[in-house]
């Protein structure tokens, strides 16, 4: 899989993708992860990308032009099953959406910035939109880090146990039950018995019946 960041602040997503899973992922070559200044798109003498909004208003735009011209250099060396653009107002990122987009091929992210952007690119341009919160960033860019670690995680290969993202919260729309690791007894407070048991039959209906109490407990709007 490809995904490319269409981003104002590049160097906010160089850890992100440098540690951990999303390193390992890149390493395998079961990921590529690319990020394009806009700034390098802008046609303007001071690589200028953001201007007043028409009607008046607090908060610049990201102008029309340098996005445009992002999107269409970027299409023009590949085709991209997604353009997503990162944005409050924008469909939730769920399990479900993570899981349909981790079987894609290439992936467009643009990430918002300032008052957002000029609403003709999401008009012409996006063919999706993703939130992943009902709350304000100063920008999508951390935002794009999530919706790429909740994907990237999901490709075959990158995790060393591919069973373990089956078994994540809301993959089967309940929440992974309580987990429990050495000692087995710590002032005594004791790991349950049936995880000791070595009967897996046992194990897996309880983890089962751990998880459904736990969702109607925490998130009964899962059920």
């Amino acid at each position: 899989m490809r995904i490319d960041i269409i981003t104002v602040q590049p160097g906010l997503l160089e850890s992100p993708f440098s540690h951990s899973i999303l390193k390992r992922a890149q390493t395998k070559g079961l990921l590529e992860v690319h990020t394009h200044n806009l700034r390098d798109y802008s046609n303007l003498k001071h690589k200028q990308v953001d201007d007043y909004q028409f009607g008046g208003g607090a908060g610049m735009v990201m102008m029309l032009e340098p996005v445009v011209n992002a999107i269409e250099s970027l299409q023009a060396q590949r085709q991209y099953d997604e353009v997503i653009y990162l944005t409050p107002d924008g469909e939730t990122l769920n399990q479900k959406i993570a899981n349909q987009l981790s079987l894609k091929g290439n992936l467009l992210l643009l990430c918002g910035h300032y008052k957002g952007i000029d609403e003709r690119i999401r008009t012409h341009f996006v063919t999706k939109e993703i939130s992943i919160g009902d709350y304000v960033l100063s920008g999508g860019e951390l935002a794009a880090a999530v919706l790429v670690d909740s994907i990237g995680r999901l490709i075959p290969g990158v995790l060393n146990d591919e069973t373990s993202a089956l078994l994540d919260s809301f993959q089967d729309n309940l929440l992974a039950p309580p987990v429990y690791t050495r000692p087995e007894e710590f002032r005594g407070w004791k790991v349950p018995d049936v995880l000791l048991s070595g009967d897996h039959k046992k194990i897996d209906i309880w983890r089962h019946d751990q998880a459904l109490e736990r969702t109607k407990e925490r998130r009964p709007d899962l059920l």
